[in-house]
């Protein structure tokens, strides 16, 4: 029997459930998932059931298979990649008197789980009588070290509550989990079937190791455990090992007021290449640094991080209570998907589930790293140095496409490409130009030469030479990009879209100017000042189409001369369109799966006016019917800019409460790592007005009517600086580091120790846009936030 549904409570730095809801199990441990970017454990109960979806994840490592199609083609991907669930172990298992410890059955009479954002650590108070009367209480902590990059550590407690009893601990190791699997594919159940293969066991004393392979990508992985027990005189304890579970058993009799106290140290990791006892070494080192450490070392290291992380990025906002914690949570989860990737990929869903088969896509440039350059720039020039790694596979791929240069995947674990689906996935090569952004705007923002040597120009140059083999010049001089599919995978392979054109203008500049800077590396990577000039021609000369008709940009050449999709006729059930119409249908309409004109208009603002950007919105605004998790935080940003601050703020919190809200209704499958991404952006680009064309930092704010203030912190250079936002002013100082140049609205500003506080002058947005017959976002208010929202698909 299990206490009421009471939800999430609100609270500015943590994310607390009372109660148990087994319906809700799958959504809870997407939210409370640890991670740290090499290693990630769903927030699933201690005793392993009632579940959910149990996973622990490990960056990169996956298992192949096959690709489906109907008919084979040339240059179609062959292998698909799908992230694994590793060796568990987060199992204790609790034996009181005898009894299961089940939250399924006697009587919870408390239980309450909490993720702290401060803290970094989900702990969980659980107080429970069994079902023959025996009382006792649980408390559990658990984390994933940011500072120790291998080790996760937990620690549970049990105290009798009435009378001495017998209490007994099973704390295991667990390969080959047995799952539901949650696709329609049977290759991809196939692979996941038991995808470990066992190799190696042992146990002794409190410790064990436990090494597998997996059948067909043939990546190995080692997962160990140690523990300390504190316990009442007579602890029996034996410990055993086999292919796919490893058990340390600790039986001891407590008497009441007494406790017993376990705490499991657990060290994992994997390579292609290294041996069994190379790994088994590796995962004993870690294990042996953890126990040096100590729990309470560990703790104070993650709290010590996490104090200079939110010292660096913290936001604050006055008004809306919900937004303030789904903010931090946002931030908080960024900052576990890539706070110690180190040269691997942040996947869609980070690791904290197994959606979209842990695949990393351009959401990542284009959403996260922005956040993570602004707060943890290591941590982008990790992410970065994974892209860089994959050039090897992203040049084949290009050669494969009769193309020069670096065509990156639409969707990969390991740099190949895995997207089954041409037009949504080979054509949409502005993922390349994505990479080249985040890399340009990583250099701009740290100064970082030595990776610019190292990576960074070459990542500039291969792109910039994609886009000189990928677009031609025409009749009239223009530089056309033609068949390629945009951010809007409603219009696939089209020409010349906007958002595409204009993000190849700015690659193919950036690599001419990194190639400036570092002349020796252009020249081992044989640029001529010829090739240099190419680039810049082709930059000069993009071709943006314009619609004078109707005074907006086309998305794409012809767009706004398609039919308009039937609104009115489209029933709400029918959402997302693409479950529901063919592509074919789609492909010929003006309907907008997520922001794409609207897009260019964020990240090359500079070639809009803003005229142009208002009547474009409105545009797009009207046909934009966000059947995917992008979109919003991006229209927030440009409702915002243009003066549309309500709406603007009702598309903010679309994007912060995604996940909170479960709005898609697929958090069981992890979270959406670009949309938490957009709450930032929301703030920071949209109420903030940030923006960093040409590398030169500006900020336009403004507040909506329902916020009183918002405060949000960046770093720039090494700098750390402040921005304070109230409805007549704003007020920028200096937290460290050097002074930073900025403009305010237009007017040069230097941030320094003492503050400067600038008026914020109005604005007439003009009437407000109207979107699809129900697709408008949420309205919200402060004193009482709605949660209703469409659902659309990701």
């Amino acid at each position: 029997m299990s206490m009421p549904v009471r939800g999430y409570e609100c609270a500015p730095w943590e994310l607390r459930w009372r109660g148990l809801a087994v319906d809700q199990l799958q959504r809870t441990e997407s939210a409370f998932a640890l991670s740290n970017g090499h290693v990630g454990i769903r927030g699933t109960l201690e005793e392993g059931e009632p579940r959910g979806l149990p996973g622990t994840y490990l960056n990169g490592f996956y298992e192949e298979h096959e690709l489906p199609y109907a008919e084979g083609g040339y240059g179609y991907p062959e292998a698909g990649q799908t992230i694994v669930n590793v060796t568990d172990g987060k199992i204790i298992r609790l034996l009181v008197e005898d009894e299961p410890f089940d939250m399924r059955y006697g009587v919870a009479t408390v239980h309450e789980r909490v993720l702290d954002f401060r803290r970094g650590t989900l702990t969980r108070l659980t107080e429970w009588e069994s079902p023959t009367g025996r009382r006792v209480r649980v408390r559990t902590q658990r984390l994933v070290s940011f500072t120790q990059r291998a080790v996760v550590a937990l620690r549970y407690e049990v105290e009798p509550l009435d009378d001495d009893m017998q209490l007994v601990l099973q704390s295991d190791l667990l390969a080959n989990e047995p799952i539901e699997r949650d696709t329609k594919d049977p290759r991809v159940a196939a692979a996941l079937e038991a995808p470990l293969r066992a190799e190696f066991s042992l146990a002794e004393d409190y410790r064990a190791v436990l090494v597998h392979q997996t059948k067909r990508s043939g990546l190995r992985m080692a997962a160990a455990m140690d523990h300390q027990i504190e316990a009442p005189d007579g602890l029996r304890t034996g410990i055993t090992a086999e292919d796919d579970l490893a058990r340390l058993t600790v039986a001891v009799d407590v008497p009441r007021g007494k406790r017993l106290r376990l705490t499991k140290f657990l060290a994992y990791g994997w390579s292609q290449q290294r041996s069994i006892p190379a790994l088994r070494a590796q995962v004993d080192a870690a294990l042996a640094g953890a126990l040096q450490t100590g729990w309470d070392g560990l703790l104070a290291e993650q709290h010590a991080f996490l104090d200079d992380f939110w010292a660096t990025g913290d936001v604050e906002v006055d008004g809306d209570p919900e937004l303030q914690q789904a903010v931090r949570f946002a931030l908080f989860h960024l900052l576990q998907a890539g706070a110690r990737g180190e040269s691997r990929a942040i996947p869609g869903k980070g690791l904290t589930g197994p959606g979209y088969d842990g695949h990393a896509f351009w959401d990542t440039e284009t959403f996260v790293l922005p956040v993570l350059t602004y707060t943890v720039p290591e941590a982008a020039r990790d992410a970065l140095r994974w892209r860089h790694s994959t050039l090897d596979k992203a040049k084949d791929r290009a050669g494969q496409l009769g193309l020069r240069g670096a065509a990156f995947p639409w969707r990969s674990i390991n740099g190949a490409e895995c997207s089954a689906y041409w037009p949504a996935g080979t054509a949409a090569f502005h993922v390349s130009a994505d990479i080249a952004e985040a890399t340009a705007r990583y250099l701009a923002v740290t100064g970082d030469r030595e990776f610019e040597r190292q990576a960074g120009t070459e990542i500039l140059v291969e792109t910039a030479r994609l886009w000189a083999s990928l677009g031609h010049f025409d009749s009239h001089g223009r530089f056309r990009i033609d068949g390629v599919t945009g951010p809007d995978e409603y219009s696939a392979v089209a020409d010349n879209n906007v958002y595409t054109n204009l993000m190849a203008h700015r690659n193919l500049r950036e690599a001419a100017a990194s190639c400036e800077r570092m002349p020796e590396v252009a020249s081992a990577l044989g640029v001529t000042e010829a090739e240099a000039g190419t680039w810049r021609e082709a930059a000069d000369r993009i071709y943006v189409p314009y619609d004078d008709e109707r005074g907006v940009h086309p998305q794409s050449e012809g767009f706004t001369q398609h039919l308009d999709w039937d609104f009115a006729a489209t029933p709400p059930d029918a959402y997302p369109l693409l479950l529901n119409y063919p592509y074919f249908d789609l492909y010929r309409k003006q309907v907008v799966k997520q922001a794409d004109l609207v897009l260019a208009m964020h990240m090359c603002g500079d070639s809009f006016t803003p005229e142009e950007k208002a009547r474009n919105f409105a545009y797009y605004e009207a046909r934009t019917v966000r059947d995917s998790s992008l979109s919003a935080g991006t229209q927030a940003v440009i409702a915002a800019e243009v003066g549309h601050l309500d709406l603007a703020y009702d598309y903010l919190g679309e994007a912060a409460l995604t996940d909170l809200h479960d709005v898609h209704r697929n958090v069981r499958n992890g979270l959406h790592m670009a949309s938490l991404a957009g709450a930032w952006h929301g703030v920071v680009a949209g109420f903030g007005g940030m923006r960093d064309h040409e590398g030169e930092l500006s900020f336009a704010p403004r507040l909506p009517s329902a916020l009183a203030r918002i405060e949000f912190r960046m770093c720039l250079r090494g700098s750390r600086f402040a921005v304070e936002i109230h409805a007549d002013r704003a007020s920028y100082r200096l937290l460290s580091g050097k002074s930073v140049e900025i403009s305010h609205h237009g007017t040069p500003c230097t941030v320094t120790e003492v503050p400067v506080t600038l008026p914020i002058p109005p604005i007439d947005p003009g009437p407000p846009p109207t979107q699809p017959a129900g697709r408008a976002p949420a309205r919200r208010h402060p004193a009482h936030l709605r949660t209703a929202a469409p659902a659309p698909q990701p």
